[in-house]
């Protein structure tokens, strides 16, 4: 999650984050892994009881959404209120000390949800207590809420900035918060019980969010803006704020005729309901391949470290006299065991068959994606020709900088720039896969591609990477990694475990301070794969800011 103060702290931790990936790639100690950043940012005057009583959530400043408004604020407005410096209160001079002021209620809910911790107040979201059966009367409850809210904007709207885009972006972050924190928890805790109470109310939650985005008096209200005389006084950001808003409304389909935006909406639709189950048969799919092996001799080549994590992984599965050296050993598509069977493995049969099951996960069976892919691209099509696109890239790229045009001419470039190297690369690798006798030397397939390309690293380059990682353990990686962010940033990032509940007892928090040694932002590191309930790769998400 991402809570964005100014426009240069997104670039600082957007590169910290990278950096986070970039190294701990390069030392494998884990191979799926996710880190949800929180910057901070000082409270609105008064909030509704089920958003965070400090940390507001706010969309990362994307520019087409109404959430960018309040990423400007402290660039454009010096009396505005959020300009509240945290640094010079006393409640924020370190981590652990943070204590953020209390705030009015002004959500109110029945008895039969009011204990719900999706709508209580709370400094960091309550990962550790959200279940659930807190999702169905919370999500409900929050729309009931919102929806009010949004009656009484669509009454009262004016084409003004604080009768129009702070209103708004009160009622998207109100959602954005809650349904943040519970798609999240589906990420990295997923269960059947959270998958079947996020299939029932996601529906709700899009037909909200599709009248917010068609809804005629916001943006008849932004066109207003437009049109106005005062236009030209506007900054450019918030001019680019406006005409993003009329932009996105149109891609909502606030101009349809009403049969046409009804086909649109059944579209929206199915395409959310569509990826959400594409995502959990890609999970499942990778949970359900286990190849359980007790000669030792089938997986020869495997490091110690892939050793030990395969007969972990055995234990856990009822094996419980498993060990490194004697085994059983259980080779799994989880990605640490994957990439480990791909680079060292010498069994090329073994090889083969995990590639096999892991390039083609989710393509069979009761599993099988091929269906719900041919099903989203017909509907993103329908999708494309409902609001005069030729296709649905061209819808994709309405909201960025970049062009369909300009995107395949870089991706040509970049094809003609490497193509010639590739192929000598992979001359390389059949003349030495040759030298070292091995049979498949002359037609190379993508399961030795990795395995020759180890095998010559360490032979040209005298590299072992199991002999170098008891130089990249987690803490030296860490304490490397926040101290280059110091010397480029001037930041301090210490552990703050124990201040924010979190998912897993392995999930790290930090807290982040500037040059006074006053806390600026915060995040949670989850580095560890857990294949069971997890999203497999790196990856950074946003839950509050």
């Amino acid at each position: 999650m991402r809570i964005i103060r100014h426009i240069p702290n997104t670039v600082l931790f957007n590169t910290i984050f990278v950096s986070v990936n970039i190294l701990m790639a390069s030392t494998r100690f884990s191979l799926s892994r996710s880190v949800q950043p929180i910057l901070k940012r000082p409270p609105f005057s008064s909030s509704p009881r089920f958003a965070p009583k400090a940390l507001l959530k706010s969309y990362p400043c994307p520019l087409w959404s109404s959430s960018f408004s309040f990423c400007l604020q402290t660039l454009h407005h010096s009396t505005s209120p959020y300009l509240s410096s945290s640094s010079s209160s006393s409640s924020f001079s370190s981590c652990s000390s943070f204590s953020p002021p209390s705030m009015a209620s002004s959500f109110t809910v029945d008895d039969s949800v009011g204990s719900n911790p999706l709508l209580q107040d709370f400094d960091f979201p309550p990962f550790d207590i959200v279940e659930a059966k807190h999702v169905r009367p919370g999500i409900r409850a929050l729309l009931k809420k919102v929806e009010s809210d949004l009656d009484e904007l669509e009454k009262t709207v004016e084409p003004s900035w604080p009768k129009l885009v702070e209103p708004l972006e009160k009622i998207v972050d109100r959602l954005t918060v809650v349904w943040g924190m519970v798609n999240h928890l589906k990420a990295v805790k997923d269960s059947a019980e959270l998958r079947a109470a996020i299939e029932e109310v996601q529906p709700e939650k899009v037909k909200f969010q599709l009248r917010l985005g068609q809804s005629k008096p916001i943006y008849n209200a932004f066109k207003a803006i437009k049109e106005s005389p005062d236009w030209q006084s506007l900054s450019e950001a918030r001019k680019r704020i406006v005409d993003a808003q009329i932009k996105e409304a149109v891609l909502n389909g606030v101009s349809l005729e009403d049969d046409k935006r009804e086909q649109f909406n059944k579209i929206q639709q199915e395409l959310e309901r569509l990826s959400h189950k594409f995502s959990e048969n890609v999970l499942d799919a990778t949970k359900k391949f286990e190849k359980l092996v007790t000669d030792k001799k089938e997986i020869d080549g495997l490091p110690a470290t892939a050793l030990g994590l395969a007969a972990q992984t055995a234990v856990s599965k009822g094996h419980e006299n498993a060990t490194a050296e004697n085994g059983p050993w259980m080779i799994t598509l989880d990605a640490p065991i994957f990439i480990s069977v791909m680079q060292h493995a010498r069994n090329r049969a073994l090889r083969e068959e995990v590639y096999r099951a892991y390039i083609t996960r989710a393509s069979s069976g009761d599993l099988d994606n091929t269906p719900i892919i041919n099903q989203i691209l017909k509907l993103r099509l329908e999708k494309a020709k409902l609001l005069n696109y030729n296709n649905y890239a061209e819808i994709s790229m309405a909201t960025k900088m970049a062009t369909v045009d300009k995107a395949e001419e870089l991706l040509e470039k970049i094809r003609s720039a490497s193509w010639d190297a590739a192929v000598r690369d992979v001359e390389a690798l059949k003349s030495y896969s040759k030298s070292q006798g091995a049979s498949e030397a002359d037609s190379l397939s993508h399961w030795d591609i990795s395995f020759w390309s180890e095998r010559l690293r360490e032979s040209k380059y005298d590299i072992n990477e199991e002999e170098l990682r008891p130089y990249f353990s987690f803490s030296k990686v860490m304490d490397g990694l926040f101290n280059l962010a110091k010397i480029l940033f001037g930041i301090d990032i210490e552990a703050a475990d124990g201040l924010a509940p979190v998912w897993n007892k392995d999930v790290r928090f930090y807290c982040v301070k500037d040059s006074s040694g006053s806390p600026i932002a915060y995040f949670y590191f989850d580095p560890y794969s857990r294949p069971s309930e997890k999203r497999e790769g790196a990856w950074m998400d946003e839950v509050v800011s």
